[in-house]
Formats: structure tokens, sequence, C-alpha cells
């Protein structure tokens, strides 16, 4: 049996790398294995209103689809933008603050429903909330092991270890990393895989391909089969019907 932490704070080397496919390709796994998992977004920007009027961001909606619990976008994104700026921006363009409490508030409401609760932060680590306060700051309150998403691209050796520099600087673990294909002709791809290898002292979580597939639930599925599942759970060679001990229950993986 293997003790599941709380759940990750997944962080990536830039905005647009991959970190709401990484997390709800994590959350699909984690229910395929029978996990109660739910993803939580404290903040997104760029939203549009639905037929009812309601605001609709495309994160916040792959997270609630990927969840293996029902929950409406209020319960686990407690700040969402119409802007598709910088947060701390787009909150001063409505009049708004971005405070550490209700987020912290919503995830502890979560944590009572589920197993494991998966943070996606927004862009990269140190994104600015408000005049005082950024997502490194919010990494550190939830105190959650980080997940990082590296966005496979030109630049990236430098912008992943610049950003696990940070987390360790904040006192955080660093769970391990998953390798994002954002760029299908990347120049010696596999050479840059390699270096990234040798350079993190932390385990590979899975390569997620370039996915161009427009279904964002088959993306999802599709993404969640190259995620090693057992890795990030402490066992590496874990066999289908792996029993994950939560919290809550003992939670037996179905098989592949």
């Amino acid at each position: 049996m293997i003790a599941s932490p709380r759940g990750w704070f997944i962080t990536g080397t830039d905005t647009g790398v991959g970190k709401t496919l990484s997390s709800s390709a994590l959350l699909e796994a984690l229910g395929q294995a029978g996990v109660r998992a739910i993803g939580m977004k404290p903040v997104a920007s760029g939203a549009e209103p639905d037929a009812h009027g309601m605001l609709v961001n495309d994160d916040v909606a792959r997270l609630q689809a990927a969840s293996s619990i029902d929950a409406p976008a209020s319960a686990i994104c407690p700040y969402l933008f119409r802007l598709a700026i910088a947060p701390h921006l787009a909150a001063v363009a409505e009049g708004r603050e971005i405070a550490l409490e209700p987020i912290l508030a919503t995830y502890a409401a979560l944590r009572q429903r589920a197993d494991i609760v998966v943070v996606e932060g927004v862009g990269g680590f140190r994104v600015p909330l408000g005049p005082d306060f950024d997502t490194a700051d919010l990494a550190q309150a939830l105190d959650l092991p980080v997940i990082l998403v590296v966005g496979m691209r030109l630049g990236c050796l430098n912008h992943a270890l610049l950003t696990i520099e940070a987390i360790q600087a904040r006192g955080l673990t660093l769970a391990g990393w998953i390798a994002s294909s954002i760029d299908p002709d990347m120049l010696a791809a596999a050479a840059n895989l390699d270096t990234l290898h040798r350079y993190i002292d932390a385990p590979l979580l899975g390569h997620v391909p370039y996915l161009p597939e427009p279904d964002a639930n088959r993306q999802r599925v599709a993404a969640a089969r190259h995620l090693d599942l057992g890795r990030l759970l402490g066992n590496p060679h874990h066999p289908p019907g792996t029993a994950y001990v939560t919290e809550h229950n003992a939670v037996a993986a179905s098989p592949d």
C-alpha cells in the first residue's frame, strides 16, 4: 500500500506550456485508479459568458471535466476574471482584489470532499496576484508538494532550472516534473530532455507528446496514458490493482 499526499500544486515554466492538460491528465489517471480527486484553479483570467450569462473559463472547465467529484466552477475557482491578462491587472480592471484567505478556504472545503486536490497555478511560478502577493506565496501557504510542467521548446532548460531554484528557495518539495511537448518542430528535443534528466533531482512523471486533438476529453485521456502515477505516489513499479491509502479510505486502482 502507498500513502498518498493531500494533493499537488502544479506550476509551469511559463504560461501556455501545458499546465491544464497535465493537471487534467493527472486527474484522469487518479480517477482511473479509483482515487477521489478534484481540480482547483485559484485564479483564472480570460472568461466568456455562456448562454445563461455565467462566466466560463476553459481551464476551469477542463479541470471540472477531469475531476472524479462534481463541483460548480465557483467551488473550485474563487477568482475568475473576464480579461485574459495578468491576474493582478485583471483584478484591478474589475475593481477587485485577490486575497489569500478565500483561496485557502476553497482549498479546505475541497479537501473535505476529496482524497486529493490538484491545484493548478496561473502562468509561471512567480506571477503577481497583488501588490505584495504572488503565486509563489500561494504555493507556500498551501504547503503542497510541487509538480513542474516544463514546456519543451527553445529556452526550456534555463526556464526549468530557474523555476526549480525558486521552488526550492521557498522551502517547497519538488515532487516531480512533466515534460510537455508544445513545439512539434523543436530541434534536439531528445537531447534537451536528456539534459533536463541530468540536471533535475526529481522524478520525471511523464512525457506528454504534442497532442493536436481538438476534443478536450480525448486529449486528456490520451495524455493520461503518458503519466507514471505510481512514480508520483512513491512506487515506480506499481501493478494494476495496487491499493492507494488516503485519509478517507483505501481505494484500489482499476486495471489499465
